[in-house]
């Protein structure tokens, strides 16, 4: 087949049924954007529960006795604290943080910004505590079994619930996208099949002319293929273009405070290369089976 004939029968197609192309281009740019949110949605749950699982500790609360009268964990229940938790397996450090050094933090990081709120704590006694670094945040059941109810010890606490409670709300926009990418992807697929069968009616008959004189069944059905091939390309092209957009005018401005105060790990332009090399391979893929199984089902010419 030559090449010449290939591309003017598939853009002649294409031409042909203009409103419907259009109408096939967006479809599948809205269920690959879709998807692409989806997967972008996975990337930042994975990111931040990586990121702040880096950064999780264990704090060990002690008891107001113990804060109140301990200021350097000399004392026999703090010390002791100090090297069996040293002792445990995979905990990474521990840090003891003084009455006074958890004030301190509380106005110098915590409340830095809401002056009110670091005064109201300035004139709170805060408890002293145990910071433990873990080599796995898993083991926090391990500590905790091993020391909520050690003498000295108030509370036993740990970041990890917050974090899964972020994760789980990207788990739950990921869901959403990806629902409505599937029903995107279903009214994709009638067009599609709508498309290739529109455009080999129209053509029925130099169709059946070519059959006539010979041609092969994948001679005359190519193009018919190919026009859905095409017009997902430029679905797929579109979908990229959409999410490259949304990063800097949606994503950005959404999350811009949280991800320029280090809360959330920020989605970059890699994350977006990504997540189009997934995409589009998926948009073209899909439109190729579809159209080939109209044409072996539907289409008999």
């Amino acid at each position: 087949m030559r090449a010449s004939f290939l591309f003017s029968e598939v853009f002649a197609g294409l031409r042909r049924n203009v409103t419907m192309t259009v109408a096939m281009i967006l479809t599948t740019a809205v269920s690959l954007t879709m998807l692409g949110g989806g997967l972008l949605a996975v990337t930042m749950a994975d990111k931040t529960e990586q990121y702040f699982l880096d950064r999780l500790e264990v704090r060990l609360y002690l008891t107001e006795d113990v804060s109140a009268n301990d200021q350097d964990c000399s004392q026999d229940l703090c010390r002791a604290l100090m090297t069996d938790l040293k002792g445990t397996d995979d905990v990474e450090s521990v840090q003891f943080l003084s009455r006074t050094d958890a004030v301190r933090e509380a106005k110098e990081k915590t409340f830095k910004d809401q002056p009110e709120l670091a005064e109201y704590v300035s004139e709170t006694p805060l408890p002293a505590s145990l910071r433990v670094k873990m080599k796995d945040a898993s083991l926090y059941p391990t500590i905790y079994a091993k020391f909520f109810d050690r003498p000295g010890v108030g509370m036993v606490r740990n970041d990890k619930d917050i974090v899964d409670r972020l994760v789980s709300l990207f788990d739950g926009l990921r869901n959403a996208a990806f629902g409505l990418a599937v029903l995107q992807a279903f009214a994709a697929l009638l067009l599609i099949a709508n498309m290739v069968q529109i455009a080999a009616f129209t053509r029925r008959t130099e169709v059946g002319i070519m059959r006539l004189v010979g041609a092969t069944r994948w001679y005359t059905q190519l193009p018919f293929l190919l026009e859905a091939v095409v017009a997902a390309l430029a679905g797929s092209v579109v979908a990229v273009i959409g999410l490259m957009v949304a990063r800097p005018l949606v994503i950005d401005r959404a999350l811009g405070d949280l991800f320029a105060s280090k809360v959330f790990p920020q989605i970059t332009g890699d994350d977006i290369a990504s997540v189009a090399l997934t995409i589009a391979p998926v948009g073209i893929v899909f439109a190729a089976l579809t159209a080939y199984a109209t044409l072996r089902y539907y289409v008999r010419e």
